[in-house]
């Protein structure tokens, strides 16, 4: 895993090896909020020596979404809240000896008793600071943060250069979801300079269109019933989700 490196004003990420996830720090009104931290035990202990030595207190914690490998925590980080929107908050309950059993299975030294442990987070943000974006793609009440006053968007499991578009099957016309979900982020992309994705590379400037671009390009592949060419499907362990996508999208978008 590497540092945790200083993106934006008050921003911090530290990306582990495990599918490029992105673990991200950022300082809120009173003190830090810890975004999607992961991935192994070792990895979390390393990012609480990190944000120890930023000097600035845990506040709290938030799930852009209810996947296992986002609903992490450590002893270090503090018994704090740990947000999600209150669907994904739901959701997360409700599967979460399923987490446990995944991060078990995935993961290394996770301390499992503080997998998806999710509140729900306040209709005003409570500690998150930003726009807390609340859409339907990828997973039911996932979330994106636009920290507009700092040129950030975290866009969580979307804008990959990594992932290709994956879908939740809990809903109908998914296809549909996603693409409503971009026109949502693209609106929010013009106010920034940098997009964080769960997992992948940061983008900047010209890239964050570029992301914008081959998700919409994807996902209009699979409405018009057509095989997507993308670069991110030459990676071997995606053509599972993707062929998934595909009976998916065929059984939700007809």
């Amino acid at each position: 895993m590497g540092k945790l490196n200083q993106v934006a004003d008050g921003v911090w990420v530290r990306q582990s090896e495990w599918v490029w996830s992105n673990s991200i720090v950022v300082r809120g009104e009173d003190g830090l909020i810890l975004i999607d931290p992961g991935i192994n035990g070792s990895e979390l202990n390393q990012l609480a020596d990190d944000v120890e030595r930023l000097g600035i207190p845990v506040v709290a914690g938030f799930s852009t979404h209810p996947h296992w490998d986002h609903l992490l925590w450590h002893p270090r980080f503090g018994d704090v809240p740990r947000y999600a929107t209150p669907t994904a908050a739901h959701l997360a309950g409700r599967a979460r000896e399923r987490a446990q059993a995944m991060a078990a299975e995935s993961a290394s030294d996770v301390p499992l008793d503080l997998v998806a442990l999710a509140t729900a987070l306040p209709a005003d943000g409570g500690p998150v600071p930003g726009e807390v974006i609340e859409h339907q793609a990828h997973a039911v009440g996932h979330a994106a943060v636009l920290l507009a006053d700092r040129g950030v968007l975290l866009a969580g499991d979307m804008l990959s250069d990594v992932l290709i578009p994956l879908f939740d099957f809990r809903q109908d016309d998914q296809v549909g979801a996603y693409e409503k979900a971009l026109d949502r982020l693209g609106e929010a992309a013009r106010h920034v300079d940098v997009v964080v994705p769960g997992h992948g590379a940061l983008a900047e400037g010209s890239e964050v269109a570029a992301r914008l671009a081959a998700d919409h390009a994807y996902v209009d592949a699979l409405r018009r019933a057509a095989e997507p060419v993308d670069a991110r499907l030459d990676q071997d362990w995606l053509s599972g989700p993707h062929q998934s996508n595909l009976e998916q999208a065929r059984h939700s978008s007809g």
